[in-house]
């Protein structure tokens, strides 16, 4: 079998998606199965080596709070001489963006060699408020995914009620987590080791992500804690604003390390005692929240609909605010501030949760599903 994954968002920044699909890949790998994963261009110098094709361009441009991508290709012909030389038997789509998907689907068609169509959808659709404003976006685009897709997988069972009326097998699969990549045994930085308890964030500094309200949070703990040190990783938009909040509230030891490269972030979650990620909204799953509970720290943050499916019916949904409520965050930081038994519990806890979404347990029913959609293909 040789397997295409195409992803339609730039490999230059880290993200979800990209962390899923090279996880995805290398799993398949370890099995003797090939892979290729095609991505858009976002720099001229931008090269991954033999198993990443750049095909196309990807433009950002900010939606409902966060970063979206536009992919085209200016040369429709370079589509269909990719998947010809390839010779794909599955093509398993990351989410789907237009034009790029359409062209890459119509180039398809012309192609002799039977090929089977997945889609994995990453995004909380119903969470961008522009596209509950129009109905009938859904209709069409299902009526299209039934045409062109033979399955359809959601990371969460929430992104599959976007789906409705679609007739083709679907499936909820879970995000997995690269257990050599994120362990509790990987050494943390020094310089984060001097007795101060390090809460830490990680992501794109936007509306989203909510980086603002763990700040306020922060800044009434150390009214009454004087060994707390916040440490953020991630770079975005809202950065300028951040900042200046820290210096005209006067707090103090709020570091921003800003974007690093993929292979540091276990260190940084190793020299934390708290992660917490305060996203307000859109949050589809929660693989952060799986790569510093595989470190054995303990986590927090805003019950959105993704942390909520997560988290929901174990001892960490106690650890889940409202969102926008930092006072009730600033309460659940404090007992993991003050309650070092606490934190090693839900270290602990979280370390044997994050064991059920390895590359190999999330790989076995990847495959699976394929093997259902090209059967029922055929039937």
């Amino acid at each position: 079998m040789k397997v295409g994954f195409i992803c339609f968002h730039s490999f230059v920044n880290p993200g979800g998606v990209k962390n899923h699909i090279l996880g995805l890949s290398k799993e398949f790998e370890k099995r003797g199965i090939e892979t290729k994963i095609i991505i858009p261009r976002r720099k001229f110098n931008e090269n991954y080596g033999k198993k990443v094709i750049i095909m196309g361009m990807s433009l950002p441009f900010n939606i409902g709070g966060t970063q979206g991508d536009f992919c085209m290709n200016l040369n429709p012909f370079a589509i269909y001489k990719i998947l010809k030389k390839e010779n794909f038997d599955v093509l398993h789509f990351h989410n789907f963006v237009v034009p790029s998907a359409w062209q890459i689907l119509k180039m398809q068609k012309k192609l002799k060699h039977p090929t089977c169509n997945v889609l994995t959808f990453h995004a909380n659709l119903d969470g961008i408020s522009l596209l509950k404003s129009m109905p009938y976006f859904s209709k069409i685009f299902v009526k299209k995914l039934n045409q062109s897709m033979d399955g359809i997988i959601g990371v969460a069972s929430l992104i599959l009620r976007f789906f409705r009326g679609y007739e083709n097998p679907m499936k909820i699969i879970a995000n997995g987590i690269n257990l050599e990549e994120f362990n509790p045994n990987i050494k943390g930085y020094k310089k984060f080791d001097d007795g101060k308890i390090n809460i830490l964030f990680v992501g794109r500094i936007e509306e989203r992500k909510g980086l603002v309200y763990l700040l306020e949070a922060y800044k009434i703990l150390q009214e009454k804690h004087d060994n707390l040190r916040l440490i953020i990783i991630g770079d975005g938009p809202l950065r300028k604003d951040c900042e200046r909040f820290v210096k005209c509230s006067g707090l103090k030891d709020v570091v921003f390390e800003g974007q690093i490269e993929d292979g540091a972030i276990a260190k940084y979650f190793n020299s934390s005692h708290i992660f917490c990620s305060p996203a307000i909204f859109g949050e589809s799953f929660g693989i952060v929240l799986l790569e510093a509970m595989a470190c054995k720290k303990p986590v927090c943050g805003f019950s959105n609909l993704g942390y909520k499916e997560l988290l929901e019916g174990t001892k960490g949904e106690a650890f889940l605010a409202e969102p926008r409520n930092s006072i009730k965050l600033a309460s659940i930081l404090e007992r993991l501030i003050t309650d070092e038994k606490l934190r090693k519990e839900m270290g602990e806890w979280g370390y044997e949760t994050a064991k059920k979404y390895s590359w190999e347990k999330i790989a076995d029913q990847v495959l699976e599903f394929y093997e259902q959609c090209r059967k029922n293909k055929i039937d």
